[in-house]
């Protein structure tokens, strides 16, 4: 698969600094049950993701409700895992890790998350409740991230900043648009993610800084 080169990449030139090498940067990708996160690692890996994806049985129906995603077949029970680089032109590997999506999954996202720069909340409009968890999760864990509304089709398309508002986002929290099947979309809002973090990151030091 060709490298993503998102139409807006110039912007992020100097972003960060290679030395030596890519900066290499862990990722987060995280949201409810169902939402895309195996997809969008799929769509953006340069190499053969490696996927946790076991059957949904009947066992599990109590567990996982399939409303709005009646068509899913299989789901992740431990993690996703892609990689992705981009030349800015200074060059930049991120390491994809996607969490799964049920509750009873949750506590594997805190060995997820450990080292992470940021994370991509994905969120589904039919069933926005389902990324609550994923939200207060970073929200808890002071872990920057972005949310990216995943536009699966026939699904209504609302106003980002009524999806703010369903979420109590806080006002610094990008909230995008993303198809998690188009590797260029993927990728810019992987880059939306890198921009928001190393900004928070910036703003702190320069607190930290100031006399």
């Amino acid at each position: 698969m060709p490298k993503p080169k998102p139409a807006d990449a110039h912007r992020h030139e100097g972003v960060v600094p290679a030395v030596g090498g890519p900066a290499v940067l862990k990722i987060l990708i995280t949201g409810g049950f169902g939402v895309g996160k195996t997809t969008a690692v799929g769509a953006v890996s340069e190499i053969e993701p490696i996927s946790t994806e076991e059957l949904l049985t009947q066992a599990s129906n109590a567990t996982d409700s399939l409303t709005g995603v009646e068509s899913k077949r299989q789901t992740t029970v431990a993690f996703d895992f892609g990689r992705v680089s981009f030349d800015l032109p200074m060059p930049i590997e991120l390491m994809l890790f996607g969490t799964p999506g049920q509750d009873r999954f949750s506590d594997l996202w805190d060995d997820l998350a450990r080292g992470a720069v940021g994370a991509v909340v994905l969120a589904d409009t039919r069933r926005l409740n389902s990324s609550f968890e994923a939200v207060a999760f970073c929200e808890h864990k002071g872990l920057p991230f972005v949310v990216a509304v995943n536009e699966f089709d026939g699904a209504y398309r609302y106003p980002l900043a009524e999806v703010r508002q369903a979420l109590a986002l806080a006002f610094h929290v990008p909230v995008v648009t993303c198809d998690s099947r188009d590797p260029t979309s993927v990728a810019r809002v992987l880059l939306h993610l890198v921009d928001h973090a190393l900004s928070l990151m910036t703003t702190v030091l320069n607190s930290l800084d100031a006399p």
